[in-house]
């Protein structure tokens, strides 16, 4: 690898504890796979199945990753889009007795790396930048767990996953992984949720280290 080039967001110290290194889109190969079985159901149809698994297991634990890779100078955030309307940070459900890295490295085998036979390098999953939680059996997610739900319904934690200079990402066919830029993302709730267009606002703490290939 070359010379480190020093892109500072928001104005730290790229030697400092903050801050993240990213590298080039162009260090990363792309593929796909067979198709994985998706869930093709209405939003009245997800909050039922999310009220039947209460009733069943408990509260819903889902784990998120945040991955940043750079592109044209500017930190882009990789992200699943489902049919072409539907965008996804990669993760998913936690089994039972599963921990959160457990299963988040589960989830980026699954959906980002299958096709490798476990050749890939390990997925490093760092710290987690924050938390959203579902109250009840309704579409509504807040950033915090409000003070009087005491049996909220579901919660999901976004940790952010750090990339080695090059990987693999096999997806399958009817996925998309998209490179998004963190300034598109900003407060744009009606394209792409609460959760993602909050991503750049949890990343304000980091300056971005750009490592030239």
């Amino acid at each position: 690898m070359g010379d480190h080039s020093t892109l500072q967001e928001n104005g730290g110290d790229p030697t400092s504890s903050t801050a993240l290194d990213i590298y080039p889109l162009s260090c990363y190969y792309f593929g796909s796979h067979d198709s994985a079985s998706l869930k093709t159901d209405t939003r009245a149809d997800r909050l039922l199945r999310l009220k039947a698994n209460y009733d069943a297991v408990g509260m819903r634990s889902c784990v998120a990753a945040v991955i940043v890779v750079e592109l044209f100078k500017h930190p882009h955030l990789l992200l699943l889009q489902v049919q072409n309307s539907v965008y996804k940070l990669p993760g998913g459900r936690l089994r039972r007795g599963e921990s959160d890295t457990e299963c988040l490295k589960r989830k980026l085998a699954s959906k980002l790396s299958s096709g490798e036979d476990g050749r890939g390098p390990e997925w490093e999953v760092g710290e987690c930048l924050g938390m959203w939680w579902r109250p009840d059996f309704e579409s509504v997610l807040y950033p915090y767990l409000p003070p009087n739900i005491k049996r909220p319904k579901e919660c999901t934690k976004l940790y952010l996953v750090k990339l080695p200079p090059s990987r693999r990402f096999i997806v399958p066919k009817n996925l998309r992984l998209l490179a998004i830029p963190l300034c598109q993302l900003h407060e744009n709730d009606e394209t792409y949720g609460p959760i993602i267009s909050g991503v750049p606002q949890l990343l304000s703490k980091y300056s971005f280290n750009i490592i030239e290939p």
